[in-house]
């Protein structure tokens, strides 16, 4: 009998302990859930999963996601066919380029003073009528020795180096050493690679004879691709460029002007005298832009500062093909700057007034529902 009053006594005590344990638990959760900083992280994690979208797809069943896996492999052909149109579109740049070309030549005579347009192909009408009144009135105003003036001007003086100066991306690239050469610029041309062989364009700078280099054309060559990555066949958007490759510029002694010459001082270990030594260093100029970074070819990532020069570099090559070479008068003057500013400025514009808009709605729906905005704080957004 009294050991089964101490096995009983044991079995209340142990139930009375289970008892207070659960007690304590409870009381500890529920000042847990009082802490507004807890229960809006447990909100947070609660909302960041249901909103995953592969989340919600593992909800499906096995069928289901069977018959999506089948709409990817779809859309993996789609890219394929996706990027045989775009190998068309280059074969229709180039022949179009070619079209072109002849329209081209005649500006570049032009430019350099090797032909004078006729009256004809002259003749403009601008739209601005207070333009065309006052180049009357100065016409009218002003009398023009047209013989003194042909002797005197070839051309259009400094055509392109004016576009390098209008154009910021390109502005930002030249140093004042580099303006001397750039007046020597005669045109820039395109070049598109042939049918059959790899995807890639050319820019040409063709120079006049000059004291700083024997080239009369430095090239830049880019090479692009035109296919979904088999990793991530989803990430396809078109064509882009992968690689670039320069030419060796065969400068005149003593005009590099990528490179600079410095004087260093060295003094012996031993004998304690000094020596002055002189050594070249790399220097900023645009015409680095002819010694681009070499994509490595055995897989080996860039650093982040090479990967950005070398993105910086493919966007003003892709610069030059589509804006620069097609519309240089307008970037001559500056006609094509303004349009390109204006459209960004009607971008924000648009951005600025759909904001406004939305902060509208969502003003007027807190009018309507009058209990939604006394059960809701001000800066809370129930989704």
């Amino acid at each position: 009998m009294a050991d089964n009053s101490k096995t009983e006594d044991t079995a209340s005590d142990s139930l009375e302990a289970a008892k207070n344990a659960t007690n304590k638990k409870e009381k500890l959760a529920d000042q847990v859930m009082q802490n507004p900083q807890v229960l809006a992280s447990l909100q947070e994690r609660l909302d960041n999963t249901s909103l995953t979208p592969s989340s919600y797809i593992e909800t499906f069943p096995k069928a289901v996601i069977r018959r999506i896996d089948a709409l990817k492999k779809l859309q993996v052909k789609c890219a394929h066919i996706e990027a045989k149109f775009y190998e068309e579109v280059h074969d229709l740049e180039r022949k179009y380029a070619a079209l072109y070309q002849p329209l081209f030549d005649k500006r570049r005579e032009f430019i350099n003073g090797e032909a004078e347009p006729t009256d004809a192909e002259s003749e403009w009408h601008s739209e601005n009528e207070d333009e065309e009144k006052l180049a009357g009135d100065l016409k009218n105003a002003v009398v023009i020795d047209e013989k003194a003036e042909e002797t005197n001007v070839k051309g259009i003086p400094d055509f392109w180096f004016t576009i390098f100066r209008n154009v910021d991306m390109l502005s930002e690239l030249v140093q004042e050493y580099d303006e001397p050469i750039l007046k020597h610029l005669q045109d820039i041309k395109v070049k598109f690679s042939e049918p059959g062989q790899p995807m890639s364009f050319s820019l040409e700078f063709h120079f006049g004879p000059n004291d700083y280099f024997s080239n009369s054309v430095l090239t830049k060559t880019y090479k692009m691709k035109s296919e979904p990555d088999k990793t991530d066949p989803f990430s396809f958007e078109g064509p882009e460029i992968v690689d670039c490759e320069g030419c060796t510029i065969d400068w005149k002694k003593g005009k590099n002007v990528t490179v600079k010459t410095i004087k260093k001082k060295q003094k012996h270990k031993g004998r304690g005298t000094v020596r002055t030594i002189t050594k070249q260093v790399p220097n900023d100029s645009f015409f680095n832009f002819f010694s681009p970074i070499k994509v490595s070819g055995d897989g080996e990532s860039l650093d982040e500062d090479s990967e950005f020069t070398l993105a910086a570099d493919f966007e003003i090559g892709h610069f030059f093909r589509e804006r620069i070479v097609p519309r240089a008068v307008l970037y001559f003057t500056g006609e094509a700057i303004e349009d390109d500013d204006n459209f960004e400025e009607d971008e924000e514009g648009e951005e600025e007034e759909l904001e406004g808009e939305e902060e509208g709605e969502e003003e007027e729906d807190a009018e309507s529902d009058p209990k939604k905005e006394s059960s809701q704080p001000a800066e809370c957004k129930q989704q």
